[in-house]
């Protein structure tokens, strides 16, 4: 036994590895554990890490500094590559409301903070820490952290004990608070969602319609011509012609009075596309798969790497091979097939044509889902270099006598934001499946929190039971304060419904359980917008909890 005594006791690799993998496996099975439905998840790891640290069992602190600012690193990065192709775009239309209201709420936060500091004396580094855990955010404490000993070459406990601390309240005040919202608001949960699943409606999803030819301007002229003439990009999938005969469309193909065209676009321009045809037409379904058996529909997988980036126009799909591509479907949604959308590895290609071109096309685009299974780690890795030397790049901001670095954790996420983004257009392979990229977000999250947790729990109780309790109430101000005063502007000045509310604070807090609580009331209603403002504020949180270590030296 004095084997497994060492192992226990001792200060090497094995040990290390040792503890970190049982808090990492204990966190796990209780993050399993719901009570009405909610549970604290992935933040017990954070808890057991305390709880085992309080019992006297340390680990190497140049292991356990390696592996916080590693797994940081890993989850921040995967986050980054998971919600950098929506970024941009959630400014568009509505988006920019959302997200200035989202803004509000992240400012909000972080004005109660310094003025529980102001006003109590509580060390604005611990504030930060219990402003992470009010609003269940694990990367600003993260950030806040890394700061902190980039800046003064030290560590604060606090920072990590006042998170631990406020955080299982940061996720009942926020429902607590929802429910405090509906009651006062007196709102009709049946009337809302109607109004939510109205709001929800995509406008770029492509859908499928029919049009007859009525306008005489059309008539003896081929599709191309006539995509000329409208402006929009459309795809006209099908024609019926006016003797009955149906053929899939080319570019070539003569449009006469009366013809049927079945039509894919996106649901924003179809009022606008309609006119150039005649009139809308109802037809069956079934009515357009009676086509000549010589021509089929298939789903084509992109999966070679001269592909990404390149545009449906660039390939000449069309025209070389007398193949439709009706829709795009990338991470599970339809997309309008526009000649000028820059494709990515993963993306669907639904086609029509004939079985034997569909093939010399799918030989092209790669279409294997072996090629997707294999692991793409260069752009991961070289990210992450990229993202370390932007992190250490020294940025003044006025009234801060330090520089703000963005460090591990906002230096990793703006480059994947970008490379997810923009990769596609230069080639750059950034595809990882939805499973592999939440493994290495999961791993990096639970090795960063089992890493905080062992390195904070010595004097964990002692702190607590010293003062620390009331860092419950500052949580708990922190989480409803700003519920409730951008759930007010968002009703009554902005006038979303209660649905888009839920959603958008859930996702101005990051916070999951909340948005899973949101869930089971309206669907998945709420987590469009909670998507539409999430990397906005990741983005603030991690930048902001720094500013205010920054403030704090």
């Amino acid at each position: 036994m004095e084997w497994f005594i060492n192992l226990l006791t001792g200060d090497g690799v094995a040990h290390s590895l040792l503890i970190l993998s049982f808090v990492v496996t204990a966190g796990t099975l209780l993050g399993r554990v719901k009570i009405k439905g909610v549970s604290l998840g992935i933040t017990w790891i954070l808890f057991v890490g305390i709880l085992i640290s309080a019992l006297g069992i340390s680990v190497n602190n140049s292991i356990l500094s390696f592996v916080k600012e590693f797994g940081l690193i890993l989850f921040i990065y995967n986050i980054g590559l998971q919600v950098g192709p929506g970024f941009f775009s959630s400014f568009k239309k509505g988006g920019v409301k959302l997200n200035l209201l989202a803004t509000g709420f992240v400012l909000l936060g972080c004005i109660i903070t310094y003025l529980i500091h102001l006003c109590t004396n509580t060390p604005l580094t611990t504030m930060v820490g219990v402003m992470s855990g009010a609003v269940t955010n694990t990367p600003g404490l993260g950030a806040a952290q890394q700061t902190l000993m980039e800046t003064t070459g030290m560590e604060d406990p606090t920072i990590a004990m006042g998170y631990a601390v406020a955080y299982p309240l940061g996720v009942l005040g926020m429902i607590l608070a929802f429910m405090l919202i509906k009651r006062v608001l007196k709102l009709d949960l049946v009337k809302e969602r109607a109004a939510a699943e109205a709001a929800a409606v995509p406008k770029d999803v492509a859908v499928r319609f029919a049009v007859e030819a009525d306008n005489p301007v059309i008539f003896g002229k081929r599709v191309d011509e006539i995509d000329a003439i409208v402006g929009k990009p459309y795809v006209v999938a099908r024609i019926c012609h006016s003797d009955g005969q149906m053929e899939i469309a080319s570019s070539s193909s003569i449009i006469q009075k009366d013809d049927k065209l079945l039509i894919v676009a996106a649901s924003s321009i179809v009022d606008a596309i309609v006119p150039f045809f005649g009139n809308k037409v109802d037809t069956s379904e079934d009515a357009w798969e009676n086509i000549d058996v010589m021509h089929v529909s298939r789903k084509v997988l992109i999966t070679k790497r001269a592909i990404n980036g390149r545009t449906i126009k660039d390939l000449h799909i069309r025209s070389s091979y007398g193949i439709n591509v009706t829709r795009i479907i990338r991470a599970d949604v339809d997309l309008a097939a526009k000649p000028d959308l820059p494709l990515q590895i993963g993306d669907k290609l639904l086609m029509v044509g004939s079985p034997e071109a569909i093939d010399k096309v799918a030989e092209i685009l790669g279409n294997s889902t072996e090629q997707l299974r294999e692991p793409n780690l260069m752009p991961i890795f070289f990210g992450i270099v990229l993202g370390v030397l932007l992190g250490s790049i020294p940025i003044m901001f006025p009234g801060i006598p330090q520089p703000v670095r963005l460090g591990l954790a906002g230096g990793p996420l703006i480059i994947a934001i970008l490379i997810s983004r923009f990769g596609p257009k230069y080639h750059i392979v950034t595809y990882t499946t939805v499973s592999a990229n939440k493994m290495m977000k999961e791993m990096g999250i639970a090795l960063f929190l089992a890493a905080v947790g062992l390195g904070a729990g010595n004097g964990f109780v002692d702190t607590v039971a010293s003062g620390g309790y009331k860092w419950i109430i500052y949580g708990f101000m922190i989480t409803v304060l700003p519920t409730i005063i951008i759930a007010f502007i968002a009703r009554k000045g902005c006038k979303l419904n209660y649905y888009q509310i839920v959603g958008l604070i859930s996702g101005s807090s990051t916070n999951p359980p909340a948005l899973a609580y949101s869930n089971s009331l309206g669907g998945s209603i709420p987590s469009v917008t909670y998507a539409t403002v999430y990397p906005l504020t990741m983005f603030l949180r991690i930048l902001l909890a720094q500013i205010l270590i920054l403030m704090a030296i």
